[in-house]
């Protein structure tokens, strides 16, 4: 277990905690300190387009069948929903690699667990909101974060610099575009993870969680309800952390104790502060500071690093005791986003398009949070 175990620390929440982790998801710092631009995002939903890059190919055979599609205004969960609903598969045997927005036009897969499933059946799917772009088959379901990338096309409109500034919103963008492009960003959960009420909800199931007992049972719910309140407690926490550290400037640098992912891998190891290579692959992206993704089992960390990640934890008592008593595991995750092949260009003057990819499992609003400040049509 984690040494978290105190009198504080028996899952007893306060509203002082739960405020107090809410207050800070909505102030997280700026690597490139404060934004000067504001803007509107999603104005339409041609502003936010992604297209899920698997990263390897369907075999053409077997029995499952995958299915791309193209959703606009549509949760990755109402797809699954149609796709029940058209072909008759239970919703236990349709899986997807990764959830979508709803306030956009994305593309993404999902497997079919049916080796009868005929394609006309699947081209019933075909809607104004829904389109099927491709269809195949695969020896294997589609697993959950198995594929390997997100493309963004986004549009911001509205641009304004902010009062006391001089300087064009083009000007002030496109120098923090290109610190963006040359160093990456913070590699923050995004405000989709928590959703609404997510953080409320996560304190109540897990200080219910941790103070179990015959007279006292866990309320019912769905599994995708508590999943997507653990999700928003280990991310909240994980953000937590990385604050302290773009606070405190080190946020991409080595620290003693820090563990390390290489890039484009879910491989981490402890650094050796002795091995004179570490830097120069720290500074070219090679590799990447992470923080933890809380659960049971000690923290990988060691020295200054697990100091700071014990004590930004420790606020929060009933998250850190609940996702170990529900099971989770200790993991890593990169506390440094790379933005790769970012292009943009400006137009009409207070318009910006830009475009990226992103590792599976990060967000491009993490990517507007370092831009500027910007708010949803």
């Amino acid at each position: 277990m984690t040494d978290l175990h105190n009198e504080q620390a028996e899952g007893v929440v306060t509203e002082a905690e739960q405020a107090d982790l809410i207050a800070l998801m909505a102030r997280l710092p700026h690597a490139l300190g404060a934004t000067e631009v504001t803007g509107v995002f999603k104005k339409t939903p041609g502003d936010f387009v992604v297209d899920e890059v698997l990263g390897f190919n369907c075999t053409g055979q077997g029995e499952h069948v995958w299915v791309q599609v193209q959703k606009t205004m549509l949760t990755t969960l109402d797809v699954a929903q149609r796709i029940t609903e058209v072909t008759g598969v239970p919703l236990k045997r349709i899986s997807y690699s990764g959830l979508k927005d709803k306030q956009g036009v994305c593309s993404q897969w999902f497997s079919i667990h049916d080796k009868s499933l005929s394609e006309s059946i699947i081209q019933e799917l075909d809607s104004d909101n829904l389109k099927i772009l491709a269809v195949s088959r695969n020896s294997r379901k589609l697993r959950r974060g198995s594929h390997g990338a997100n493309h963004f096309r986004l549009r911001l409109t509205g641009l304004r610099s902010k009062c006391g500034t001089d300087s064009s919103p083009e000007l002030l963008l496109s120098s923090r575009l290109q610190s963006i492009a040359s160093q990456g960003v913070p590699n923050y959960f995004g405000e989709q993870r928590f959703g609404f009420d997510n953080i409320e909800n996560a304190f109540a199931y897990l200080d219910t969680l941790a103070k179990r007992s015959e007279e006292n049972r866990v309320p019912r719910a769905s599994r995708t309800q508590r999943s997507m309140w653990l999700s928003a407690a280990r991310s909240s926490l994980f953000n937590a952390v990385l604050a302290a550290r773009v606070q405190q400037g080190n946020w991409d640098s080595l620290l003693d104790g820090d563990v390390m992912n290489l890039d484009g891998t879910g491989s981490v190891f402890l650094a050796d502060s002795e091995d004179p290579a570490l830097p120069e692959r720290l500074s070219r992206m090679d590799i990447h500071p992470t923080g933890p993704l809380w659960g049971k089992g000690a923290l990988r960390s060691l020295g200054g690093t697990r100091a700071l990640e014990q004590a930004c934890c420790l606020r929060w008592p009933t998250l850190c005791h609940g996702l170990e008593r529900a099971g989770l595991e200790q993991q890593r995750r990169s506390l440094r986003l790379p933005v790769k092949r970012l292009h943009y260009r400006f137009f009409d003057s207070d318009q910006l398009e830009l475009s990226f990819e992103l590792p599976a499992g990060c967000f491009a609003t993490a990517v507007l949070h370092e831009l500027l400040d910007y708010s949803q049509a």
